[in-house]
C-alpha cells in the first residue's frame, strides 16, 4: 500500500492486512485507559473515535485545528481524526514558550484548540480572550472547556475528501533563533513528494516487514506526520514509540522488544547513549540508525555503531527543513566514525537526492553564485516545497530567490557534490564556523553533552559547554581550545539549565539572552 489520504491512513492499512503491533513507553493521552499495544486495526477504531469526537466538539471541514499537548504520538492520530472530517490540523508543541505559542495562535486563528489543562490556562492568562472559539481538553475537565473522552464517538466522522494542493497540515520550524514559522503543507508535497519517496524498500536502507522499528521523536514537528503515513504503508512486524529521553524509563521496552531499525532525535541519542554501554544494550540487532533535524556528533555516532552486533549498521543522516523535507542523505559505518577526521566532517550532509532535490550556493549580500568550495547562502529546489507560512506571507515570499528556495543555511558546495553546513545565517561569527568548532570540542571533551558557540553583543564568540553536572575541568578546556579559533572560557551548564525547542534543540537566542542580557544575530534576511 502506498499512502494516500491520511483521513483513511489507518482504515486502508487494516484493510490492507497490516499486522504491525505498536508499543507504547506510556498509554495515549487521548486514550489513557486503554493500554500500551495497538494493532492497526484498533488504532483505525480510535482515529474513526476521535473524529467523531472533534465533530461533536463542532469541527467543521476546513476549520484550523490547533493541536498542543504533551509529546506522544497521538499528536497524529489527532492530526489524521482531524483530516478525516475536513479540517486542517496544526500541530504546536507544548514545550514553547507561552508568548511564542500565543504568537503563533494569533497568527493561525484556529477554530478548535485541542490541549491540555495546563497549556490552556496557561494561554487563558497570557491573553485577553479565549485562545479558540472551540476548546477541547485531552486529560481533565475544565470549566469553559469541551472534554474530549465525554463527547459523542458514535456520530458521523467522515471521510471528507479535499484536493491535493488544499492545505493538509500545519507544522512549526524549530525556532532556534525565534518565533518559529507556520509552515502549511498539502497532500501533494507531504504525501505525494515526501511520503511515497520513503515508502519505498530500497535495499539496505529500506523498512522491511520483519523489521521492528523504535521512534523517539518530537510528534509535534513535521517529521513524524510524514513519518507515520511511511510507516503504515510499510507495515514492519512491530513498532515502538518512545516518548522521552530517560534511559532507566526507555531501557525496559527497548529490551522487551529489541529494535531492527531506530529513528530517534539527535538530543534523544545524546541521552540515551548510557544504554549503549550497559552489558547486555538493547541495540545488539540495530541494522540501521536514522538522525534528522540535526548533525549527530562523532562520539555518539561511535557509540551507537558499536553497540550493534551486525556486521555492518548503517547511520543514515537526513539534512532538510520543515518547508521542504529531506534534502541530502549521508552515510556513516563503523570505519567512517572511526576516521581521524571524523568531527571535521560531521557537516558534510552527503549529496542532493537524485532526481529531487538541486542545491546551489549564493553570495547571501548580491546573490551572484559563488565558486564550488566557498561558502555562501544555500538555495535549494523541490517538487516538495511547502505552501506557504500561516500570517507572514511577506516573510515567504522574500525567502524566493529566483526560482530557488533559500534555506537560511549557510554552507559549502563540494566539488564532489556533497554539501557542508557552516551556520544559520543569523548565527554566523566572522573568521568561524560556530558549527565546525562545536564539534571540534565535543570530539575532544568526551565528557560535553554538548557545545554551543553564540554570538555575544559585541560580535565576539560565547562558548557554553553543556555536561551532567554543570562541572568542567579548565584544563580540559584549555586542551580542547587548541588550534581552534581564539575563544574565551566557557559557561558551564548542566542539560536542564540550557532552553530548548521541542526537537531538543538549543534555543540560541533565547540562551544568549540569558547569559548576556541581550541577543546578537546575523541579518535575519534569510531566516
Amino acid at each position: 500500500m502506498r499512502p494516500h489520504d491520511m483521513g483513511t491512513l489507518f482504515d486502508e492499512a487494516a484493510a490492507g492486512g497490516a499486522r504491525t503491533v505498536f508499543h507504547l513507553d506510556r498509554p495515549f493521552d487521548i486514550a489513557p485507559d486503554a493500554g500500551t499495544r495497538w494493532t492497526v486495526d484498533s488504532l483505525a477504531v480510535l482515529v474513526r473515535a476521535t473524529a467523531a469526537r472533534l465533530a461533536a466538539a463542532g469541527v467543521r471541514p476546513g476549520d484550523r485545528v490547533a493541536v498542543v499537548k504533551d509529546n506522544h504520538w497521538d499528536y497524529d492520530l489527532l492530526a489524521c481524526a482531524a483530516v478525516r472530517i475536513g479540517a486542517v490540523p496544526a500541530q504546536l508543541s507544548a514545550r514553547l514558550d507561552t508568548a511564542d505559542l500565543t504568537t503563533l495562535l494569533d497568527r493561525l486563528r484556529p477554530a478548535a484548540l485541542v490541549t491540555t489543562s495546563a497549556v490552556l490556562a496557561r494561554c487563558r492568562e497570557a491573553a485577553a480572550g479565549p485562545p479558540a472559539p472551540v476548546c477541547v481538553t485531552v486529560d481533565t475537565a475544565v470549566p469553559g472547556a469541551a472534554h474530549l473522552p465525554a463527547l459523542d464517538a458514535s456520530g458521523p466522522s467522515g471521510p471528507v475528501r479535499r484536493h491535493a494542493d488544499e492545505p493538509l497540515v500545519i507544522h512549526h520550524t524549530s525556532g532556534t533563533t525565534g518565533v518559529p514559522k507556520l509552515v502549511v503543507h498539502s497532500t501533494r508535497t507531504l504525501v505525494h513528494k515526501l511520503a511515497r519517496f520513503e515508502a519505498v524498500r530500497y535495499p539496505g536502507i529500506g523498512i522491511r516487514r520483519d523489521d521492528v522499528l523504535c521512534t523517539a521523536s518530537a510528534y509535534g514537528h513535521g517529521r513524524t506526520f510524514c513519518w507515520t503515513a511511511v510507516v503504515l504503508s510499510l507495515a514492519p512486524a512491530g513498532i515502538l514509540v518512545l516518548t522521552g529521553d530517560d534511559p532507566d524509563t526507555a531501557d525496559p521496552l527497548l529490551r522487551a522488544h529489541r529494535p531492527t531499525v531506530v529513528e530517534a532525535l539527535p538530543a534523544t541519542y545524546t541521552r540515551l547513549r548510557p544504554l549503549t554501554a550497559r552489558l547486555d544494550n538493547p541495540f545488539r540487532r540495530v541494522r540501521l540508525y536514522i538522525s534528522t533535524y540535526d548533525a549527530v556528533h562523532p562520539p555518539v555516532l561511535r557509540a551507537y555503531l558499536s553497540a550493534s552486533r551486525r556486521d555492518r549498521p548503517l547511520w543514515m543522516q537526513g539534512w532538510g527543513q520543515t518547508e521542504t523535507g529531506p534534502l541530502t542523505f549521508r552515510f556513516h559505518t563503523r570505519r567512517s566514525a572511526l576516521a581521524p577526521d571524523a568531527a571535521s566532517t560531521t557537516r558534510r550532509l552527503g549529496r542532493p537526492v537524485p532526481g529531487r532535490t538541486r542545491l546551489r550556493v549564493v553570495d547571501p549580500d548580491t546573490l551572484h553564485p559563488v565558486p564550488r568550495g566557498r561558502p555562501g547562502l544555500l538555495l535549494v529546489r523541490t517538487a516538495a516545497l511547502a505552501q506557504g507560512y500561516v500570517g507572514e506571507p511577506d516573510r515567504w515570499d522574500a525567502k524566493h530567490v529566483g526560482g530557488w528556495w533559500a534555506t537560511g543555511d549557510v554552507g559549502v558546495l563540494h566539488r564532489d557534490g556533497s554539501v557542508s553546513v557552516l551556520d544559520r545565517e543569523a548565527d554566523r561569527l566572522p573568521g568561524m564556523s560556530c558549527l565546525h568548532t562545536e564539534d571540534m570540542l565535543e570530539h575532544r571533551l568526551p565528557q560535553a553533552l554538548e557545545c554551543v558557540i553564540l554570538r555575544d553583543p559585541d560580535g565576539a564568540p560565547l562558548p557554553v559547554v553543556v555536561t551532567a553536572d554543570g562541572r568542567l575541568d579548565p584544563d580540559a578546556w584549555k586542551h580542547a581550545a587548541q588550534r581552534l579559533p581564539a575563544l574565551p572560557p566557557p559557561t558551564v551548564l548542566a542539560w536542564d539549565d540550557v532552553p530548548r525547542t521541542g526537537t531538543g534543540k538549543v534555543r540560541r537566542t533565547a540562551l544568549a539572552r540569558r547569559l548576556t542580557g541581550a541577543a546578537a544575530t546575523g541579518t535575519g534576511r534569510w531566516t
